[in-house]
């Protein structure tokens, strides 16, 4: 019998492709092949510079490419578009993959197969967004998993949206048709009806869920990047499914990041100065992007906070007219246009994390026993702030005043508030306890993905 061989599929979005890949070396790591799937766009464009210099692929003119010191080999379709076209626009991409990758996807597990035809391709991984290629697989047959990269909780949403439809709770565009809370499942905390992940998109975007919630029936397995501990309540609504993260890290400075992007290490030299528990870290993503008004806001509370800060300020993150305010002075801090977030958040001398709340960041806090302060922007991020603030109470969330903005004396405020609260300094470290255990050699997410890899088999 061959070892166990995934055709990971990410939909391209830095949120989806560097939790894959992360989960890619785990399972490398458990003696497993890999083959990575990327658009050709994304891997000439945004990804193989990056790798180039964090990853250091080995490339061979006309072959494919393999990631060094692991059996992960990196191949590439193209996603339909033009190298101009824009791809800030998700649903163009989308929707372009669906129309370009099936009809070329079988000749690729063709050929792939052809190199060993001893280890041909036993199942494939995708992230939402690409169930098309759990279907097509299924018709070859070849098991499929999904691999979600939000909570449990958010993926039970979609669970759920077509009864929330039939019951008169959303419209077919996913619109509340009033103002409430519900309880989807018994367990799960309360939600507002307009705040569900799919809050703010499209109707079109909005059918692709429904869609792809269908397809993704297809996979025995919803593989989550979370532990049972944590929200409890969604594993008991599918059989399908199961915990198997969150993924660390050994910290090696001799070993390069599975960050896709370019981090700046200096802070970390920097965080070393700084006393224990002293540092603002301040981080929204690779997406977010401030309102100038909210950006200078927010450079000024970071001034008042008159604390040492470490400020995540991406190149593409502020608007063409945001600038940093004239009376803006930093001395206390550092900005850098990206870090290496999960040993900064194990580091000593954070005492807090300012956050969107997206669940790659969430789990990052949580094992490095945090305490947030929450300000979600869209998507699950509202989901996983009531998880922070209401479930695990390890956070405070940022409210906005009546002009919409999160004022610098709201920031200060909270900071302080948080700071103070050592119960909830304690609360994080218990659920970093907890986490870390999970992932531990005899913990039940080391369980669940050792039964996955046998059964991928």
């Amino acid at each position: 019998m061959g070892i166990p061989h995934f055709l990971c599929i990410p939909f391209p979005l830095l949120g989806h492709v560097n939790p894959l890949m992360q989960f890619s070396h785990v399972l490398a790591k458990h003696g497993c092949k890999v083959t990575f799937l990327h658009t050709e766009f994304s891997h000439k464009v945004v990804i193989s510079p990056l790798y180039n210099s964090i990853l250091q692929l080995q490339y061979c003119l006309g072959s494919n490419t393999n990631v060094e010191g692991s059996n992960i080999k990196v191949v590439t379709l193209p996603d339909g578009l033009e190298n101009e076209d824009d791809r800030s626009d998700m649903l163009r991409v989308l929707l372009s993959i669906k129309r370009t990758m099936p009809s070329l996807l079988p000749k690729l597990i063709e050929d792939v197969n052809a190199l060993d035809s001893e280890n041909k391709i036993s199942c494939i991984l995708v992230t939402t967004n690409m169930g098309f290629a759990l279907e097509l697989g299924h018709r070859l047959g070849i098991k499929g998993a999904l691999f979600a990269t939000t909570s449990a909780t958010s993926l039970a949403c979609g669970v759920f949206v077509q009864r929330l439809i039939d019951d008169g709770i959303i419209d077919s565009s996913g619109h509340p048709t009033r103002k409430q809370e519900i309880e989807l499942s018994p367990g799960l905390p309360k939600i507002d009806t307009a705040q569900f992940p799919w809050r703010g998109v499209s109707k079109l975007w909005f059918t692709n869920i429904i869609e792809e919630m269908e397809t993704l029936k297809v996979a025995q397995w919803w593989l989550c990047n979370t532990i049972c501990d944590l929200e409890p309540a969604a594993f008991s609504i599918s059989p399908r499914f199961l915990p198997i993260g969150p993924f660390m890290e050994t910290y090696d400075n001799n070993k390069a990041s599975s960050s896709l992007w370019q981090e700046d290490t200096t802070c970390l030299h920097w965080l070393d100065q700084q006393p224990t528990r002293s540092v603002v870290y301040v981080s929204f993503g690779s997406l977010v992007v401030l309102e100038s008004n909210q950006f200078k806001e927010l450079a000024l509370a970071l001034d008042l906070l008159n604390k040492p800060f470490l400020w995540v300020v991406r190149a593409n993150q502020n608007n063409s007219d945001s600038s940093y305010p004239k009376e803006f002075h930093g001395s206390k801090g550092k900005i850098v246009a990206w870090a290496p977030q999960k040993r900064i958040l194990n580091h000593p001398a954070i005492a807090c994390f300012v956050t969107h709340c997206g669940w790659n960041s969430i789990l990052e806090g949580v094992c490095g026993g945090v305490p947030f302060l929450c300000w979600p922007f869209n998507s699950d991020q509202f989901i996983n702030k009531l998880y922070i603030c209401d479930v695990w109470k390890v956070g405070l969330e940022l409210e906005k005043d009546k002009n919409e903005l999160i004022s610098r004396g709201e920031i200060r405020k909270k900071v302080e508030q948080l700071l103070g609260n050592e119960e909830m300094r304690l609360r994080s470290l218990k659920w970093r306890e907890m986490t870390l255990k999970n992932v531990g050699q005899d913990g039940q997410s080391t369980k669940n993905l050792i039964m996955f890899v046998n059964w991928a088999k």
